[in-house]
């Protein structure tokens, strides 16, 4: 019996022509537990450390005119929050669709430990495995997992064949240029050094007398573009994750995107200090930061950096957002240029937030606004998804589950995350909104108004509680005042308790 193929509700019909000598070889040769007729492409990009501050989100001070362009064009979501402030755990989270129960999912090794040696199973490794699964190619270039370049070794060890993700890849690719490794590449320098090899004698920023492919995130986009002029003549959908490594530290990026910025007109943070009636091991003393042993100024919850570093420092880091907002642009370019885009859903993820001085803090790492909201776009070519401005609360765990529902997959497994598709169309919640985050020893839920933390630990206080309508910036905990609200959310927060810091195994 010949089962009839379902049209995804989100396509155009009118943009799908099939002829009708083509039809039925094309149904007689489909997948049973595969309905689409058309499978769209994937263009994943994984932005590191890129809080929600590009333009598109109000910050008009950041130069990001391709960002901003596919933001215009798609679903820009106001509200993502990651599960984790750190690298590898956040990614972990991300591709899997789970929130950490364990906690090696709290650290950069979490990838590495629990999934690098794992046997294929019915059940997908990651959400790009499910994509192979259902018949995609898929192709990794540049940082999407932890490691730069996806295989497993330190950052000053020879590199290995052994591949953090030994399922999710038809192929992987990176191009090291001068550095030569990954990771090297990862901290590179425009002389061809980096931290490894300079021994942390560097400063935590650079404008480099170099173009774009004098930085590694330049020969990413290079080997994307060359990449995505292949496969647009291959007779299969594709999956491309390209993962670039700016703005994390160092700040590097060729002078010309430093030159964009008037550095006295680029603003200082709202909250530059530390909040009221918190304990400071909430925080942390910048210590990734610090490491760059040339920097100027050494950064401390006792005494903020000068205001005039703090605007150099800014300067760096929207520098970076700039110079990968223009490699971004050449592959959405390259998109248009073969006409890939008509059928391509492109996402632009951060993997998580990052203190620019807020709070007194210059890194990640912390259960705060400012390390666990992070950009978020993805703008789909199905007319019902475009030009959508979504206030909804999402988490990185939901984009498993929505990509699959996009891409018309259907899920192996129960996963934590839920899809968001309802939201792209422009449909409201039925649920709770709420994102949990987990990391010092807390857990932290983000609600509509508050964020709400709760710690694991012998200093006081351990609950803290941010009221965003009245207090947007989370400089002063209230926990101690809001007896009654807070039995309305302690509830909600034990919800997103996985028992992590108890190690109770997973049913």
């Amino acid at each position: 019996m010949i089962k009839l193929l379902k049209i995804p509700k989100y396509f155009n019909r009118k943009e799908i022509i099939i002829p009708l000598v083509v039809l039925p070889l094309m149904l007689l040769g489909c997948r049973e537990q595969e309905r689409e007729v058309v499978r769209p492409n994937v263009l994943f990009i994984a932005v590191d450390d890129l809080r929600a501050e590009i333009g598109a989100y109000g910050k008009d001070y950041v130069v990001s005119p391709n960002m901003d362009a596919i933001a215009s064009e798609g679903s820009l979501f106001m509200n993502h929050y990651v599960q984790v402030p750190t690298c590898g755990a956040s990614r972990h989270a991300l591709l899997t669709g789970y929130r950490p129960w364990k906690p090696v999912h709290l650290s950069n090794l979490a990838i590495e430990k629990e999934l690098s040696d794992k046997p294929e199973d019915s059940i997908p490794e990651t959400f790009i495995h499910r994509f192979k699964q259902a018949g995609y190619h898929t192709v990794g270039i540049g940082k999407i997992s932890h490691s730069a370049d996806g295989y497993v070794y330190g950052y000053e060890e020879n590199p290995s064949q052994k591949k953090e993700l030994p399922h999710s890849w038809s192929e992987l690719l990176f191009d090291a240029g001068k550095w030569k490794t990954g990771w090297n590449a990862f901290f590179a320098y425009s002389n061809g050094e980096n931290r490894q090899s300079l021994k942390k004698q560097v400063r935590p920023y650079e404008a480099g007398e170099v173009n774009d492919e004098g930085y590694p995130d330049g020969l990413t986009a290079d080997l994307a573009v060359s990449k995505l002029r292949e496969l647009k003549d291959q007779n299969q959908p594709f999956f491309m994750g390209v993962g670039f490594f700016k703005p994390h530290l160092p700040f590097n990026a060729p002078k010309k995107y430093w030159v964009l910025y008037d550095r006295d007109k680029i603003p200082l943070s709202e909250n530059p200090n530390i909040p009221e009636n918190v304990n400071v091991k909430s925080l942390h003393e910048s210590g990734e930061f610090n490491q760059y042993a040339l920097g100027e100024e050494k950064a401390s919850l006792s005494k903020s950096v000068s205001e005039a570093y703090a605007r150099k420092l800014r300067h760096a880091y929207l520098a970076s957002i700039s110079y990968v907002d223009a490699q971004i642009g050449k592959l959405t370019q390259e998109l248009k240029s073969n006409g890939l885009d008509k059928n391509t859903i492109i996402v632009i993820w951060g993997d998580h937030g990052w203190h620019l001085g807020d709070q007194r803090v210059w890194g990640k790492h912390t259960l705060f606004e400012n390390a666990l909201k992070s950009t978020l776009i993805i703008k789909s070519p199905f007319l019902a998804h475009r030009n959508k401005t979504v206030a909804t609360i999402v988490e990185s765990v939901d984009i498993y589950p929505t990509l699959l529902e996009l891409a018309n997959i259907s899920s192996t497994h129960k996963t934590d995350g839920k899809s968001f598709l309802h939201t792209m169309e422009g449909k409201e919640s039925e649920e709770n909104e709420v994102a949990y985050s987990y990391f010092k020893d807390g857990i932290s839920m983000r609600t509509k108004n508050y964020r709400l933390t709760k710690y694991y630990r012998k200093e006081e206080p351990t609950l803290e509680l941010y009221d965003y309508r009245n207090d947007p910036w989370e400089t002063k905990n209230i926990a101690a005042d809001s007896e009654d609200l807070l039995r309305k959310l302690l509830p909600l927060l034990e919800t997103g308790n996985t028992g992590i810091y108890q190690n109770t195994p997973r049913e």
